[in-house]
């Protein structure tokens, strides 16, 4: 890859020019093809909408296929192309819906300077830590990449054998360890977030570098799955160590040297200290560990809400036939998703979250004697049951009271920044105990669940949940799994949704407990203006960067890698602006 030498001229958004390669390309958008349609039909709709001859096309280039499912009966692909074309400017005044292509391809802003620096740490091995690294070391920085847990083949062993054998490695498992808690999920690699210097794109591209299949460029929700997650990991690593960075696996940060407001180095587990000016704090949201350090050492931070809930499993193929009615099982769809929302009458909002087609529960707790759970699915999604979070959002004032009322902290106590992650722990630490007290998570039958009585046997939805689920009352008021009111708000929640997805309320489902790990507890500050002097750095240290979720700044794979990206050029930049 050729990096710009360059190091002062700022990236311009993609509208203000077209590079000459792009020139002779423009884009069509809702280009509609039946799902079985012939490879030939997409050229024949591109000249039927430019009403030119074959002679007037080079090339067509798909960007984007998703489908249209609002019609059951008529379930069908919609595409945005680019066309590459002989004469495009008389084109585009013909065309219907067709406007220039964008410029898509991801420009470095900086190049390392010839002077001596001290090279960027980034703390963390997650999608938002791997991408701030290897940015950083693709602009020539070397950065040096903290990671308290194994490396990713090592973690999975850890991780399956906690699944298999009940034994937990807190430092490496789902949360802890190379590629972060997302490698053991779907592997979703889409946002919401605004993106207008396709940084996206880049995550897509290194991913396909790295052996992700080459669809996730164009199809309209790409994902990967756990087993080829771990080999674009290993690639990521390569990469960055290729050109110049170095990693340090099983090294924990337990400490900052801070002066005059700036970072000035970091403690490591054993009392090594290490000399940092730059340092990128990609930790994830279960760094609860670290969160209490930076605390102590005044880093500003705030509460945030989260939300929490259960996950909830029914046969895919109930999904795939609401969803897709006489479509299910085509093979272009592949397993069905969905994402659903409910505003419950008392204020809260019940919604899907982290929807896994064709996949499995997992065990996902960091922590000794606490359960928590999770969704992940391979690429194939032939697992037999789907399965999402449903969960509720809660607020810091809700932080201080125990799923049965009672308060976590006295009254003079309340409202502390940290509130957030103890009444997570609580929670996780009363799935354990109605677990069984063996790892187990607690379930309950959807019918038995929205009836209020405990389950004794299972139906014929068996839980994928290892090592295993111990069935009784999660919504019992005595010892509840969640506070009542989220009881409350998801059993309102779950026949509404059936009126969405049929079957949705489907009696022999199953919950399992608990969900409380969708997003940090807390949000480190940082300043996010554009033309702040310290863009993404923290309000009261400068040098260190707060970045993706572990900080509040992301949720999900490609929104934490696009945050790495956007971090490493800011570290970048500042670096450069020194004398």
């Amino acid at each position: 890859m050729i990096i710009p030498q360059d190091s002062t001229v700022p990236r311009v958004p993609e509208s203000a020019t077209v590079p000459a390669a792009l020139k002779d390309q423009i884009r069509l958008t809702e280009v509609k093809l039946p799902l079985d349609h012939p490879p030939e039909a997409l050229e024949q709709s591109v000249l039927e909408r430019l009403k030119v001859p074959r002679a007037a096309v080079r090339q067509i280039h798909v960007f984007r296929r998703g489908y249209d499912a609002r019609k059951k009966s008529d379930i069908h692909f919609i595409y945005t192309l680019d066309v590459e074309l002989v004469n495009p400017r008389q084109t585009i005044a013909k065309a219907a819906r067709a406007a220039p292509t964008p410029d898509t391809r991801y420009k470095f802003i900086a190049h390392a300077p010839q002077r001596a620096f001290m090279r960027p740490v980034v703390i963390g091995t997650g999608p938002c830590g791997l991408f701030a690294a290897l940015t950083l070391a693709q602009m020539g920085f070397r950065p040096l990449i903290l990671e308290r847990g194994k490396i990713v083949r090592e973690r999975t062993k850890d991780t399956w054998g906690f699944w298999r054998k009940r034994e937990l490695k807190t430092e490496s498992n789902v949360q802890f360890g190379e590629g972060g808690a997302g490698t053991f999920s779907d592997g979703k690699l889409w946002s919401q977030v605004k993106d207008p210097l396709f940084h996206g794109r880049k995550v897509l591209e290194e991913m396909v570098r790295g052996g992700a299949p080459e669809e996730i460029m164009y199809v309209s929700k790409p994902h990967v799955g756990t087993f080829r997650l771990v080999k674009v990991v290993e690639f990521l690593r390569e990469e960055i160590e290729r050109l110049g960075g170095e990693f340090r696996f099983q090294t924990k940060v337990t400490g900052l040297k801070v002066e005059s407001g700036a970072i000035r180095g970091l403690m490591l587990e054993g009392g090594e200290q290490l000399e940092a000016q730059h340092v990128v704090l990609a930790i994830g949201h279960s760094a609860r560990d670290t969160f209490l350090m930076l605390h102590k050492h005044g880093i500003y931070m705030e509460a945030k809400p989260f939300s929490v809930g259960f996950r909830i499993e029914h046969p895919q193929g109930l999904i795939d036939r609401a969803r897709f009615g006489p479509f299910a099982g085509h093979k272009a769809l592949g397993a069905a998703d969905y994402k659903l929302v409910h505003h419950a009458r008392n204020g809260r909002s019940v919604y899907s979250f982290c929807m896994c087609p064709g996949g499995t529960v997992v065990a996902a707790t960091s922590e000794e004697k606490r359960v928590v759970t999770n969704g992940m699915s391979q690429y194939s999604r032939n697992e037999r049951n789907a399965n999402a979070g449903i969960v509720v959002g809660i607020e810091p004032a809700d932080f201080d009271f125990d799923a049965r009322g009672k308060p976590l902290v006295p009254e003079g106590e309340r409202g502390q920044v940290l509130a957030g992650m103890k009444f997570q722990q609580s929670l996780e630490a009363g799935a354990y105990m109605l677990g069984g007290e063996s790892y187990n998570a607690p379930g309950q039958l959807i019918g038995d669940f929205l009836k209020g009585v405990a389950s004794t046997d299972f139906g014929s939805v068996l839980p994928s949940y290892k090592p295993g689920v111990h069935l009784t009352h999660l919504g019992d008021a005595a010892q509840p799994a969640l506070p009542m009111y989220a009881i409350e708000a998801i059993r309102e929640a779950i026949p509404a949704f059936a009126r969405q997805i049929e079957g949705f309320d489907l009696p022999d489902g199953m919950l399992t407990g608990v969900e409380t790990r969708t997003s940090a507890p807390i949000r480190i500050k940082r300043f996010d203006r554009a033309d702040h002097p310290q863009r993404y750095q923290s309000i009261n240290t400068a040098g260190l960067y707060p970045a993706g979720e572990g900080a509040g700044y992301a949720g999900g794979i490609m929104s934490a890698a696009i945050d790495g990206i956007k971090v490493a050029e800011a570290v970048a930049l500042d670096i450069c602006s020194r004398p």
